[in-house]
């Protein structure tokens, strides 16, 4: 039951999560992990809250060598559905517990519902107050001195930190400070990092209540003095209501892209890449874009997604990440801006907003064709063939991205393939573009760019032994690593490849890289392969593209499958999107993870909730569906 997680996102970076036993099972956990420069840093100020009805322990943790106290005995139900909610019997009382982060803000309320029976609450809060990279101990500049009055809690746990305020009407407060030593965090163990911890508890509250009431905590980091957390619930319930009125096909899935999508700064937006851990990266954000935002009818994020990057491209290039502390971004990526044109054409596709593409996007379009016409950041240019040549040894420019000091775990400088599958999709989007607003010579120009590069693409990539295409080549070198990035030259807008050559591409893919979990970054018989992402850091980045399978590429693939194989292609797609519902149950309940191993049992790896990965399976899913009723009667 520990390996069952449940997410809640507030919109702006911040979030709670913790596993549906109650134990904690990662330093990343917490009711209230606040964004403090949405949507960055992420600081677990609140690490939970442990309740006590009657004096029967509903709490549970993991201390080393032993779990106490054990309330997941007393739980008799569990639900995911707009909100994560507990069902405990225990002292005589039956008690509901709802959890909710309220989108725009750093709050979590937490409602508490009396189904049967009558006695007294008891709610023990544990601090940690640190970056949530990072783990606490025990130390004496902890501030040990709450405030309490009129139902409100409030401590600022460290100088420098926000504020923590618990409200919780009808309760009063019993100040015992005190330290909990070594929390254990079973995943941090498995994940090889350090994973003890204590925490701080300044007391407890405590509250009478009777069957039939419901009242509601909030946790926040703004003082909540006038306001009721039950109305703040459902305000956000309603908000969470409207977003399945626009996704009835995928509701579940849609309820996870909301996770994802954040503000930036006053009016931007923008995608958090994954839980927990992640920011947003252009890369994951352009991929994930289209299924978040545009499947899921919400057009006035992408657009916002889109102005914020555009905003952001410098010499060409969009920003791989932001990091963490808000410091500049990082422009080390050759693909993100690549995958910036694709979401540009999905977007007019799904808006037909030729304003906003032609007076906002279309002059950084043609901005970033320069520069890598005449060479940018890292090598990136256009080579005398035509094609793009990206970055120097010791570069991971590439979504196969780890390197562990200096060693480039997957090295792709080069020419590598999806690279250039993107590339002439650029050149191909800029093209119609140019058309579709008037200025027919630029487009005429681009054009016999792109012309040159399908041509020069199909002659340097096709490997006639294997029958499919390298994954990377490199001066007279040739990298015929059997790698799911040929799959881009059939599922891209502009395929590079038809026919039989399209055919054996996809049979390779089928035959060698293709698991219930997603595609493998490398084919299992290859003597590199690694089957199990597990371990510390160093391996865990080893097996992070030697074998790890990424269900962000079943996108791809099922848009080749319908692409090459018609209507039966997308019969395969909806069974293949049908048996990834279960996972939905499997890891963070109604999300899905980063990575599985490339071996069976395919266990879930990684990040929780990714962003791509639901944004792939909600793309998908929209073209299976379409096309399914294209061809009814």
């Amino acid at each position: 039951m520990d390996r069952r997680e449940w997410l809640e996102t507030n919109g702006i970076g911040g979030y709670a999560g913790s596993t549906v036993c109650g134990i904690n099972t990662r330093r990343y956990h917490g009711l209230l992990v606040a964004a403090t420069r949405p949507p960055v840093g992420r600081m677990v100020l609140l690490s939970k809250l442990d309740e006590r009805i009657n004096g029967a322990d509903l709490g549970a943790n993991q201390f080393p060598g032993a779990v106490h106290p054990r309330g997941f005995e007393l739980l008799v139900a569990f639900e995911r559905g707009l909100f994560p909610t507990f069902e405990y019997v225990a002292g005589g009382v039956r008690l509901r517990k709802t959890i909710a982060a309220i989108h725009g803000e750093n709050t979590t309320i937490i409602a508490y519902e009396v189904v049967d029976g009558s006695g007294v609450l008891e709610l023990r809060p544990f601090i940690a107050g640190r970056d949530y990279h990072s783990l606490m101990h025990a130390n004496d500049a902890v501030n040990r001195h709450a405030r309490f009055d009129d139902g409100i809690f409030a401590l600022q746990p460290y100088e420098g930190l926000p504020a923590l305020f618990l409200s919780a009407p009808g309760a009063r407060f019993d100040a015992a400070p005190d330290w909990y030593f070594r929390f254990e965090y079973a995943m941090e163990i498995e994940r090889g990092l350090d994973a003890h911890e204590d925490l701080f508890t300044p007391g407890t509250l405590t509250r009478r209540v009777a069957k039939g009431e419901t009242f509601a905590v909030i946790a926040s980091i703004d003082d909540p003095r006038g306001r009721d957390g039950l109305a703040l619930l459902a305000a956000e319930r309603q908000r969470r209501e409207s977003l399945l009125r626009n996704s009835p096909r995928s509701p579940r899935l849609a309820l996870a892209a909301d996770q994802f999508i954040v503000r930036r700064g006053a009016e931007g937006r923008t995608i958090i890449a994954g839980y927990h851990w992640f920011t947003d990266w252009g890369r994951d954000t352009m991929i994930a874009l289209p299924g978040l935002c545009l499947a899921t009818g919400r057009f006035e994020d992408a657009r916002r997604i889109l102005q914020a990057f555009a905003e952001s491209v410098s010499e060409g290039m969009l920003p791989n990440r932001f990091p963490d502390s808000g410091e500049a971004p990082e422009y080390n990526t050759v693909d993100a801006t690549l995958w910036f044109f694709i979401a540009a054409q999905k977007y007019l596709d799904a808006t037909r907003d030729d304003d906003f593409v032609r007076r906002q996007l279309l002059p950084v379009l043609r901005d970033i064709i320069v520069w890598h016409d005449r060479g940018t950041r890292h090598g990136i240019r256009v080579d005398t063939d035509g094609l793009l040549l990206a970055g120097n040894p010791g570069d991971q420019l590439t979504w196969m991205d780890a390197k562990i000091g200096d060693w480039v775990v997957t090295p792709r400088h080069g020419k590598a393939v999806e690279i250039n599958a993107l590339w002439f999709n650029a050149l191909m989007i800029l093209t119609n573009f140019e058309h579709r607003f008037g200025e027919e010579s630029d487009a005429r120009r681009i054009a016999v760019a792109a012309a040159r590069a399908r041509v020069r693409f199909r002659q340097l990539f096709w490997n006639e032994e294997l029958g499919c295409l390298y994954d990377v080549v490199r001066g007279e070198e040739r990298d015929a690593s059997i790698r799911p990035n040929q799959i881009f030259a059939l599922s891209l807008p502009h395929p590079l490849l038809d026919g039989v050559y399209a055919e054996k591409v996809l049979a390779t893919v089928e035959q060698k890289l293709l698991t219930p979990a997603g595609l493998r970054s490398l084919a299992a018989g290859d003597p590199r392969f690694i089957g199990t992402y597990i371990g510390d850091q160093r391996e865990r980045d080893t097996a992070y593209h030697q074998g790890t399978a990424w269900p962000w590429l079943i996108g791809p693939y099922i848009a080749a499958l319908i692409r090459v194989r018609g209507e039966a292609g997308a019969t395969d797609a909806r069974r293949i999107l049908k048996a990834f519902e279960a996972h939905l149950d499997e890891a963070c309940l109604g999300s899905i993870s980063e990575i599985f191993d490339g071996a069976p049992p395919h266990r879930p790896r990684g990040c929780v909730a990714q962003a791509w990965s639901v944004g792939a399976l909600l793309e998908c899913s929209g073209m299976a569906v379409a096309l399914s009723e294209a061809a009814s009667p």
